[in-house]
């Protein structure tokens, strides 16, 4: 149905989370419609945003700069630690702008089915980090699916004997939905909402 080249874009395009055949298609023609120039631009900010974006040293989300720039702001209250299991995490949890402590990204969530267990997250580094920073507030915002809340139980089971005050967001977000797709007002009443556990 399409030429050759344009084929392979839209299926490149459609490799990409949330782009179905038709969104990849309008992408395709958009690119063909833009100006040599655009491209450029947008080949070129894929190519640096690839060589240059790695893991924080301290709380791993992606960063151009290490340690990222909320590890290394001296205002945010490095008695609060907020855990999520991806970087789109912590970017939603920003963009709601309730929360003005520190981070630690797990890179993932405990789930058995997809060959991920405790050993395949950042939680060996999550304890040091406990072991050495002056923590007093652990918040767990994990998005509430199933594997969220394997991951939260494990994680509570090794800080509650730590004698950390310890939160988890509460259930203003949709059980089974993603925390990045959350609004800003969903986020906030969900941090100002958190519970205790026990």
């Amino acid at each position: 149905m399409y030429a050759e080249t344009l084929g392979r874009l839209i299926e490149e395009l459609k490799r990409m989370p949330g782009i179905g055949p038709k969104s990849a298609q309008r992408l395709a023609f958009y690119i063909l419609q833009s100006s040599s120039r655009d491209v450029e631009n947008l080949v070129a900010s894929i190519k640096d945003a690839k060589e240059k974006m790695r893991h924080c040293c301290t709380c791993y989300t992606i960063t151009d700069k290490d340690p990222c720039r909320i590890c290394s702001d001296d205002s945010r209250d490095r008695g609060s630690l907020c855990i999520v299991a991806e970087p789109k995490d912590l970017m939603a949890i920003e963009r709601a702008g309730e929360y003005n402590g520190k981070y630690h990204v797990l890179g993932g969530l405990i789930s058995p089915l997809d060959g991920l267990g405790p050993e395949n997250l950042r939680i060996k580094e999550l304890m040091r980090r406990l072991q050495s920073e002056k923590i007093r507030e652990i918040i767990l915002a994990i998005s509430p699916t199933t594997e969220g809340e394997a991951t939260n139980i494990y994680l509570a089971r090794l800080i509650k004997p730590l004698g950390i005050s310890l939160t988890r967001v509460a259930y203003g977000l949709p059980i089974g939905a993603d925390m990045d797709y959350a609004d800003e007002a969903t986020l906030s009443k969900a941090f100002q909402g958190r519970n205790e556990i026990n």
